[in-house]
């Protein structure tokens, strides 16, 4: 039996987080990684204990939701609270960083975005990327995966 890639396994991940998304807009995952071993990950919606998309609906300005916490800020959230270092980690991510997560994301010290899917790449997230020397690459995810493996 072949194993799966750690590329495909982390992404797999970010996918099945994806699935405790409550935004209605977009669902997103992400997952932190650290020498092959997953430290936090993350999920879009609302803060704890607030109300969420999915039972009163996105609150939009100027066409995003505000009561959305992305997932990639969840994720670096998460190893902030409970003390966990971000630096030289790698995030994957179900869509390609917005520009605010994208500063996130290089401050926190992450040396590698790896995500699926396109999504309104910001060009100055990728100079932004590419000028903090964090490589960025798209990792297409395999959900095929899940069925021959479970076979």
């Amino acid at each position: 039996m072949e194993r799966i890639s750690w590329h495909q396994y982390f992404m797999a991940q970010s996918h099945l987080l994806s699935y405790r998304s409550t935004c209605t807009r977009l669902t997103v995952g992400a997952t932190i990684v650290r020498d092959k071993r997953i430290i936090a990950g993350g999920y879009n919606g609302s803060i704890a204990g607030g109300v969420h998309c999915i039972d009163e609906g996105c609150y939009v300005i100027d066409n995003h939701c505000v009561r959305t916490i992305h997932a990639e800020m969840n994720a670096i959230l998460q190893c902030a609270k409970f003390g966990v270092p971000t630096e030289n980690a790698e995030i994957y991510v179900t869509h390609f960083p917005c520009l605010q997560c994208c500063k996130a994301i290089i401050q926190a010290g992450i040396k590698a975005v790896y995500y699926a899917e396109e999504y309104k790449n910001h060009p100055y997230a990728i100079q932004l990327f590419e000028q903090s020397g964090v490589l960025v690459e798209q990792v297409p995810f395999n959900k095929e995966i899940f069925i021959s493996f479970a076979e």
